[in-house]
């Protein structure tokens, strides 16, 4: 009804500038609020995950939402939750966690699958429940270059957050996107997403918003995704329950 199709869940600890301790749940409360909009996760850190729990969890939502689940996976954003979640593991290194974990959660969604690697060993298990989706759409957190080249080489959408900063860290993650391209011919272009803080509203003529609009809808047509300030939602987290029945999105 608002204009958006996806709307995303964060998934952060000990940290009270947002709630947002499991993105599953979080999930599972929206898709009971509402019947189309995409359901996402931005993201799932790896490294405070098991791949059996990940996988069941994930494919729980895409069942009870009728197929709606967009899984954004990633390394995990701030030094101090690693600390606390994973103690003596680097920020810097846990895109290696991502890099095993999306793997084996696909092959758990598919049947049969038992894993050995460097951070996890279990024997053949598969994801209970199965998701709806045949092929869930797949989004890789993206800041460093190695992880654009992952997320094309392995046919994922990219998901970044200049949030606040200026433009310039906003073309950087696109040449970024651009550099994996070229370094990676024949794999699928990604959709690209870049998450900035913004409210939705009809700014009063005459106003500085109202001045700006053209730059920022410009910049909102090229990349297309934009977190959701709106009946209880900030920047992906819940305030409050205010969604209702009458107003389904």
């Amino acid at each position: 009804q608002g204009g958006f199709n996806i709307v995303w869940a964060a998934e952060h600890h000990a940290l009270e500038m947002t709630i947002a301790p499991n993105p599953f749940s979080i999930l599972t409360w929206w898709a009971g609020e509402t019947d189309r909009i995409r359901l996402g996760t931005a993201c799932v850190a790896a490294a405070y995950w098991h791949p059996i729990k990940v996988a069941g969890e994930a494919a729980f939502v895409d069942l009870i939402s009728g197929g709606r689940l967009e899984f954004g996976i990633g390394s995990g954003a701030y030094q101090r939750e690693f600390d606390r979640m994973h103690p003596g593991l680097k920020q810097s290194d846990a895109w290696q966690y991502m890099q095993e974990m999306l793997p084996a959660v696909r092959a758990l969604w598919q049947g049969d699958y038992a894993h050995e690697g460097k951070f996890w060993n279990f024997p053949t298990s598969t994801a209970c429940p199965k998701p709806l989706q045949a092929d869930v759409p797949v989004w890789i957190a993206a800041r460093a270059p190695i992880t654009y080249d992952y997320a094309v080489k392995n046919g994922c959408n990219i998901m970044s957050w200049p949030l606040t900063r200026d433009m310039s860290e906003a073309e950087l993650y696109m040449a970024r996107m651009a550099e994996a391209m070229a370094n990676n011919p024949g794999c699928k272009r990604p959709t690209m997403a870049m998450m900035r803080p913004c409210d939705r509203k009809t700014a009063p003529s005459g106003s500085r918003w109202a001045a700006e609009g053209p730059s920022r809808k410009g910049f909102a047509e090229k990349l297309r995704t934009w977190p959701v300030r709106r009946t209880g939602l900030v920047m992906g987290s819940p305030v409050a329950p205010t969604w209702g029945r009458a107003t389904r999105p």
